[in-house]
């Protein structure tokens, strides 16, 4: 679990987070949503230690992060897996040696065990038979694949991705967040997803925070969001049309509209 408590950041005059008080939760899919340049980029850097806080506490299970010194957050760092909006992938790698990477910086297995590893990591995003493909000879999908392969390898306690369906059609896109989704509750991750894909939002949203302006104006789970009287949120979520009439028939007919329709947006 990590905890943020009375978190601001700024940068010269400008406040980019302003009083940001949030939990997120073990084993679950916990979205950080809001427009761009409301702050959730922002903030997930200060999660991660990119980005120091003006003021504010970050626990990690208690363990304040803010407080640390510089190695002991590297050594905190190890617990952390992350997932770039790009894959980031090493063209000059393998599949299986990008994997690896990890475990060659910074576990103690010996070869043959650092190469079980990653396979196993690949076995489990259903990457079987790719270990010497080059991350160019493999689509867009599976590089993302790879990419959360990568990040499980050193079995971490938290997980951040940023953006991760990004680039991605609608289908691959569903592959990701359903992997996303059960590796979360398979190994009981705090998993932080920064997003602005609403099928991922309705599809995976166990804990919804919204950023607005640098403040969280609302915290919730997806089955709250079709009856959400906080204006800032409707604008946001129902932007097309199509979700407009979505939450119409919601609101007449009742909540359990929402699932008989939930594929019309996927």
């Amino acid at each position: 679990m990590i905890e943020v408590k009375h978190l601001y950041k700024s940068f010269e005059d400008k406040d980019v987070l302003i009083d940001i008080n949030t939990v997120f939760e073990d084993g679950k899919t916990n979205l950080i949503i809001g427009q761009s340049g409301s702050g959730k980029t922002v903030l997930m850097k200060n999660l991660v230690g990119l980005f120091d806080p003006t003021k504010g506490e970050i626990l990690y299970d208690g363990r304040d992060f803010v407080g640390l010194s510089k190695h002991d957050k590297v050594m905190m760092r190890r617990e952390m897996g992350m997932i770039f909006q790009s894959a980031a992938l090493f063209d000059s790698l393998t599949v299986l040696e990008n994997v690896m990477f990890p475990l060659d910086m910074f576990s103690t297995m010996t070869l043959r065990e650092r190469t079980r590893r990653a396979q196993e990591c690949l076995d489990r995003v259903n990457l079987k038979g790719a270990d010497e493909k080059f991350p160019g000879e493999i689509s867009g999908g599976m590089q993302k694949r790879v990419a959360i392969a990568r990040a499980i390898a050193l079995n971490p306690k938290y997980l951040f991705c940023d953006e991760p369906n990004s680039g991605l059609d609608p289908k691959t896109s569903l592959v990701i967040d359903e992997l996303l989704h059960s590796i979360t509750q398979e190994y009981n991750m705090t998993t932080i997803i920064n997003t602005h894909d609403m099928n991922s939002v309705m599809g995976i949203g166990e804990n919804i925070i919204f950023i607005y302006e640098g403040r969280k104006e609302w915290q919730g789970v997806s089955s709250q969001i079709m009856g959400s009287d906080n204006q800032k949120l409707t604008d946001f979520i129902f932007a097309s049309d199509l979700l407009k009439n979505m939450r119409r028939m919601v609101i007449e007919n009742g909540l359990h509209v929402m699932n008989e329709n939930k594929n019309r947006i996927q």
